[in-house]
């Protein structure tokens, strides 16, 4: 039937939705073979007519083009024609009159006009005369008399009858055909397959989405980003949207998202690859999907290890989120941090395999999750996201990192361990047993086409625009996506105040074919101004990623810290020690400090990134090992090894316990602790007899000490340090006495007669609480 050559179809019948289910078939047939820009559809209806035909609401053929209403665009339905023909709008009451054979305008759409109760006067033009390009079905029986340019169907049961009239006015009826029906609910699913599909002004708008930028705020439906409600955005999600953010639109502006759960779990995979050429925005969408993953995850769900092999500004700011476990940089020139970066990672992976044992010898960090979530005391496991910008380059320096790599693809799915890397171009031959293990991959801009399809297959990536943040999605052999990236570098703008009409407010609207209002609802007292400012970055980049990571930072548990970076400055011994407080009969001292009543003492950190920690570097003096030897070459800091040493013992020990009695040949070193009250005398190489004195009186003091444990049966020095702190020995005034040797060499060459009796004291003083603490250039020096 060429609907075009009518201006009215009458369809009659005993069978009211006998009727409708023959205008159905017509009207889905029209709609399923046309595009909305070529064909319209509106419905004129009564209260019954439109219950009968509210499926239409979903066509997008019935859909003004421009108009919105609460509800989206305005649905082309009304209870009369004149209304109708109003909502058509001028461009269609302005058409000529019906006449066959005359050829539609140019972009002249079709219009098919349904009649079910709705009211029709006789001055309308669909009533008489019709309109060029449009046709008018009609269900009702009351319109003017068949005329030129109308065509008459009756439907009885399974037979449909064209009706005409013979000369005289009588009506003849000749079977034509058996009608074609289509039930309600076919109908409905049909259009609701429909709905989504545009062409023409869509088509422009798909290419703005592309070409529009946005930024994060905008794409997680965040009002202003300076004023984050933190709580919502860190509620519990549901298991589906876990681990899932979105980093962009794609062409038709509907978010593309980045799901870094396993496919098991209904995810991309937890390992993928980024690749992008100069300029193509790979650090800027690194920088998005850090901070989006922030934004909606708290830090004890998700941590971060960023590493940037070239030390560039990717990750800037982004350390401030209690998410960030480690910020890794400035790698290139650093082979030594290369290398601790490789312990530290390998280390985390082994971390998590203990603590899983432990806890219960549970098989993954999902299953402990899921017992900690049924209530299991168990500390939180947090998802560790590991990304690496310009990996190739990491790979080219350090081949055997690889091994690392493979590792976190092997074990990084049962240890919640997801991987991420990033590059500017790619080298399949260094990441070929690598490959297997990454599941997403995204191409930016690239520099080749054989680049492109290592990458996703395809060589659209280089053929992509040089605007940075075009890209494609790769998950799986069958889906490729394009999108267009959101960014966080841009410039923040501080929220003013609103206008009523900016306030948005969700509400359930009822999606209906007739017009749906929406109640506006009063506009909130504006908030002041002051509060976007204080969120904004201290160090005045007032961009959106500082503005929003600086909400963040005060919130949640900070991260377990899987990188430590290299020990820089000294640390003082205040560090070393618990809070320094002065006593009355101590002085400056740690009360609080573990070794209390021991002969131990703090003398720096030690750096074990395998383990992720510093452990204290404590000297044990009360055993065998009661004599301290420092060697190292001219101002390596032998000396000050050896004054640290001393404070640290006197700042743990009373004057009562430990003495010292320092023969200073390093330049004067010890002067500076000569104002100990427990150090009983300095002696510099000028003073020879001094020198000499001070070896004689340790010498004496080992002979006295020998004929005391005779004396009172004392059978070691442990035995006789507990006797002194019970008071049977009140009347010794020494406790462990320590000679102090700074510069081995000088004492040899200088002072020969005394070679022998220090040598004496270094064999039989720890048996008596006398100590040797000595400096030298070279271990074969002493």
């Amino acid at each position: 039937m060429f609907l075009r050559g009518f201006a009215q179809i009458r369809v009659g019948g005993p069978d009211r939705e006998g009727n409708r289910a023959f205008v159905r078939s017509l009207l889905m047939q029209l709609a399923a073979l046309h595009a909305p820009e070529e064909v319209r559809v509106a419905l004129c209806a009564d209260e019954s007519g439109t219950a009968a035909w509210q499926w239409v609401k979903w066509l997008p053929h019935a859909q003004h083009l421009t108009d919105q209403d609460g509800a989206g665009p305005v649905r082309l339905a009304a209870d009369s024609v004149e209304a109708l023909e109003r909502l058509l709008g001028e461009s269609f009451v302005e058409r000529p009159r019906y006449e066959q054979g005359t050829p539609p305008s140019r972009d002249e759409p079709f219009v098919l006009v349904i009649r079910d109760g709705g009211r029709m006067g006789n001055a309308s033009r669909l009533a008489s005369a019709g309109y060029r390009n449009a046709v008018l079905i009609d269900l009702d029986d009351d319109t003017p008399a068949a005329g030129k340019g109308v065509l008459t169907f009756h439907v009885e049961d399974d037979d449909l009858f064209m009706v005409r009239r013979d000369r005289v006015g009588g009506e003849v009826r000749t079977r034509s055909a058996r009608p074609d029906r289509l039930g309600v609910a076919a109908a409905r699913a049909v259009a609701r397959l429909l709905s989504p599909y545009r062409l023409g002004v869509v088509s422009e708008a798909t290419e703005d989405s592309l070409k529009m930028s946005f930024d994060l705020g905008a794409l997680l439906g965040i009002a202003d980003v300076s004023r984050l409600d933190v709580a919502r955005l860190w509620a519990p999600r549901p298991d589906a949207e876990r681990l899932r953010v979105p980093i962009g639109v794609d062409a038709d502006g509907t978010p593309v998202e980045l799901d870094i759960k396993e496919s098991a779990l209904g995810g991309m995979g937890p390992h993928g690859m980024l690749i992008g050429a100069t300029g193509s925005g790979k650090s800027e969408l690194l920088r998005t999907l850090v901070l989006a993953l922030a934004t909606t995850h708290p830090s004890d769900t998700l941590n971060f290890v960023l590493v940037d092999f070239k030390g560039g500004a990717t990750f800037l700011g982004l350390d401030r989120l209690p998410h960030t476990s480690a910020v890794i940089t400035n790698l290139a020139d650093e082979a030594a941090l290369v290398a601790r970066m490789q312990d530290a990672l390998h280390g985390e992976l082994i971390r998590r395999q203990e603590l899983l044992r432990a806890a219960g010898g549970y098989s993954s960090a999902l299953e402990y999750e899921r017992a900690r979530a049924q209530g299991t005391p168990l500390d939180p496991l947090p998802t560790l996201f590991i990304v690496v910008d310009e990996f190739s380059e990491l790979l080219a320096a350090h081949r055997d990192f690889i091994d690392l790599f493979v590792m976190i693809g092997r074990l990084g799915r049962s240890l919640a361990v997801h991987l991420l890397l990033a590059s500017q171009r790619v080298d399949d031959g260094r990441i070929g047993q690598l490959e297997s293990h990454l599941s997403y991959r995204i191409g930016l801009r690239t520099f080749s086409a054989m680049e492109s399809r290592s990458v996703i297959g395809v060589p659209d990536a280089y053929e992509l625009p040089p605007t940075p943040g075009n890209g494609y999605l790769r998950t799986d052999v069958s889906t490729l996506i394009r999108f267009r990236a959101a960014y966080v570098s841009g410039a923040h703008r501080p929220a003013k105040e609103r206008a009523p009409q900016e306030v948005v407010q969700q509400q359930i609207a009822p999606y209906t074919l007739e017009p749906v209002e929406l109640r506006r609802p009063e506009p909130p007292a504006p908030e002041p101004v002051a509060e976007a400012v204080e969120a904004a970055d201290p160090s005045g980049r007032d961009n959106v990623l500082s503005v929003m990571a600086g909400q963040l930072a005060e919130r949640g548990a900070p991260a377990h810290q899987v990188w430590l970076p290299p020990l820089g400055a000294s640390p003082t011994l205040d560090q070393l020690l618990p809070t320094l407080a002065p006593d009355p009969e101590l002085g400056l001292s740690a009360p609080e400090w573990a070794g209390n009543g021991e002969l131990v003492a703090p003398l720096g950190f030690i750096d074990r990134p395998f383990e992720q920690i510093r452990d204290l570097l404590v000297v044990e003096l009360a055993g065998i090992g009661g004599h301290v030897g420092i060697a190292g070459g001219p101002r390596s800091g032998k000396s000050t090894v050896m004054r640290t040493l001393i404070c640290s013992l006197a700042l743990t020990h009373s004057p009562r316990e430990v003495q010292f009695y320092c023969l200073d040949f390093g330049g004067g070193a010890l002067s500076s602790v000569a104002g100990l009250p427990h150090v009983g005398s300095v002696a510099g190489r000028l003073d020879a007899d001094r020198v000499t004195r001070t070896v004689a009186e340790v010498t004496a003091l080992i002979a006295q000490r020998e004929r005391r444990f005779a004396e009172l049966g004392v059978d070691s020095m442990a035995t006789y340090r507990r006797m002194r702190a019970d008071g049977r020995v009140a009347d010794d005034p020494y406790g462990d006495v320590f000679l102090v040797v700074d510069g081995w060499f000088t004492l040899r060459s200088e002072f020969e007669a005394l070679d022998g009796p220090v040598r004496q004291i270094a064999a039989q003083g720890l048996n008596f609480g006398v100590h040797l603490l000595l400096t030298a250039g070279r271990w074969s020096e002493v």
